[in-house]
């Protein structure tokens, strides 16, 4: 019961926020406060009234991050997994892997996805670098730890019943990694919409990014804010659907013990 009483909670502190934000725009509250225009702080209805008269725009230029999304976020796990592989397998590949990935980390998306537009133009090609990079990390890294955490008695008792290398991998390393690598995927598919509508601010002509960027200039405060309500649900939906297929995949937990 735990868990739709946590929703219910939350559903309640969302219509409380919701409505003491009604009543701040009704009467002007924040506007006076920070002295700015009141179209500039749409009321909640502005914004529903928004999501349902622009709902084509929302829906069409929803699809194209979506899609920027999903193929960016596959080629992060691929490529995120076969890392993650190759660092626990080889001492050399570690040495010399990792610290490039940590060091990967410290280089602002914001000064790199302008170079990436400049290498690629404006098509789909950079959205996806830049969701994959943004990815491709908690991916790794969690995946990485979760080789690392079999149980060395399981190790020891698979070399003594003769068990390879590949072996000890597919059999103990593989199994008890996969939680780890779902937690990085669900951290991973969160912040791969961020990723895919700073990609969009940067150049593009279309998704939701874009939609938002034209909604400021154009000063359509609500629209800009209803693409905002449909990429928080998409990013609340990716991850119910990465939690949701782990729940399938995996019956048992990170020490290889079956779920009741």
């Amino acid at each position: 019961m735990s868990g739709p009483r946590s929703y219910i909670a939350s559903a309640v502190l969302i219509a409380v926020l919701l409505i003491a934000w009604e009543l701040a725009a009704q009467w002007d509250l924040v506007s006076n406060a920070l002295n700015i225009q009141d179209f500039l702080v749409p009321a909640p209805h502005d914004i529903a009234r928004s999501l349902w008269d622009d709902r084509s725009l929302l829906l069409s230029n929803g699809w194209v991050t979506l899609k920027e999304v999903l193929l960016g976020f596959v080629i992060a796990a691929v490529a995120g997994i076969a890392f993650a592989l190759l660092i626990h397998l080889s001492d050399t590949a570690r040495r010399a892997v990792y610290p490039l990935l940590i060091g990967s980390q410290t280089i602002p998306i914001v000064i790199l996805a302008p170079i990436l537009v400049v290498w690629f133009g404006f098509g789909l090609t950079p959205k996806l670098v830049i969701v994959a990079l943004i990815c491709f990390f908690p991916i790794t890294v969690n995946t990485l730890d979760g080789l690392r955490s079999v149980d060395p008695d399981l190790t020891k008792m698979l070399r003594a019943l003769g068990a390879g290398r590949l072996q000890r991998l597919w059999r103990a390393e593989l199994p008890a990694a996969l939680p780890f690598a779902f937690s990085g995927a669900r951290v991973a598919i969160t912040v791969s919409v961020i990723g895919a509508v700073f990609a969009e601010y940067v150049g593009s002509s279309d998704g939701l990014g874009h939609l938002i960027n034209q909604a400021q200039a154009q000063l359509l405060t609500a629209r800009s804010f209803a693409a905002v309500v449909v990429l928080s649900a998409m990013a609340v939906g990716l991850f119910a659907l990465v939690t949701l297929v782990e729940r399938r995949v995996i019956t048992w937990d990170s020490r290889g013990v079956t779920r009741s």
